[in-house]
């Protein structure tokens, strides 16, 4: 028997020494792993049917009050790129993906696998591999299900007195200011354990998937660089966890120690390059139509014209109020 236990003690020390070794390493950190690890795991007193059903309640509240990207395009295009995340990630769930149209530089995911994507996001990354980065972020925090164990912690003792608030990190402010969706702060703002998990996997995700991960970090430095340009541009969407120095150099040494470098990564797509152009397009034609429809317009007096009575006469409604230039002839 002591012959045994020696043998099995020595093994185990042996193991924990081979570097790559199950034995060595958590397995969070490593991608290997992932699809055969519960990060999910913790304590929380939402089954996972019902934090499905809680985030599919939520999920309908935020569709009927914000404004959906239905162009077939785009939405199908992102939800690609997201399907392709979750197939290289430790999600449990069915995940769907939607678009809104808003100029907040976010994406942000509820409980039990529904995902958003602001078009601000989309036009402010320079390439696929950017947008995947924030995306993989987003599909953590889904399989980590943060929104319910973070509930379950006890820091929302009734969620029934609590006013209902939309704010959060980069998981948490999305839609607030184009549309008044309510969601239960604890579904939403992390705590800095959660985030960093959430940056730990994402990046894994984005790895596996075959893309570039200092994506991740570069998009990190793109917003502080707005920031440092025009104060106040990343105050409301990083209120709580901002990418500090501190999150970017972890996310770095995280790519260093734990991700195998490959003879290539995929950065962007030409698809990528389409889509912007045509969400880019298909929003700037909106603005005006939406801007008048929405304000009430004024008529300036003496906008009309005088007939030979000296009344003023209305003006015809396809008359061009701006002067007309007539070119002179050479």
């Amino acid at each position: 028997m002591k012959v045994l236990q020696t043998f099995f003690a020595a093994s185990v020390a042996a193991a924990l020494l081979v570097p790559g070794s199950t034995w060595a390493k958590d397995k969070k950190k490593d991608p290997d792993a992932i699809g055969d690890r519960d990060v999910g795991k913790g304590v929380n007193l939402y089954s996972l049917e019902k934090e499905i059903g809680l985030g599919k309640g939520l999920a309908q509240d935020i569709e009927r009050q914000a404004k959906i990207v239905d162009d077939p395009v785009v939405s199908e295009y992102v939800n690609r790129v997201g399907q392709n995340l979750v197939r290289n990630s430790d999600v449990k769930v069915p995940v769907t993906i939607k678009v809104i149209d808003s100029e907040e530089i976010n994406a942000f995911a509820l409980p039990g696998g529904f995902f958003f994507v602001n078009s601000g996001l989309i036009l402010r990354a320079e390439n696929e591999a950017e947008l995947a980065g924030v995306m993989a972020h987003e599909i953590a925090h889904i399989a980590g299900r943060h929104g319910t164990r973070q509930a379950s912690r006890g820091q929302i003792a009734n969620l029934a007195t609590i006013p209902l608030i939309f704010m959060g990190g980069w998981a948490g402010y999305g839609i607030r200011q184009g549309a008044s969706v309510l969601v239960p702060l604890g579904f939403l703002k992390f705590s800095r354990g959660f985030e960093s998990e959430a940056d730990l996997l994402g990046l894994q995700y984005l790895y596996k998937s075959g893309y570039d991960p200092s994506s991740f970090v570069d998009f990190f430095e793109k917003l502080q660089s707005d920031e440092k340009r025009k104060p106040g541009t990343m105050g409301k969407l990083f209120a709580s966890h901002p990418p500090t120095g501190d999150r970017i150099t972890n996310s770095q040494k995280n790519i260093n120690e734990l991700l195998k470098a490959k003879p290539e990564y995929v950065v962007t797509t030409s698809e990528f390059n389409d889509v912007k152009g045509r969400l880019s397009s298909m929003l700037n034609r909106r603005k005006p139509e939406e801007k008048d429809a929405n304000k009430p317009r004024l008529r300036k007096q003496g906008s009309g014209r005088i007939d030979s009575d000296g009344n003023e006469k209305p003006k015809a409604e396809d008359e061009d109020e701006r002067p007309t230039l007539k070119r002179r002839p050479d």
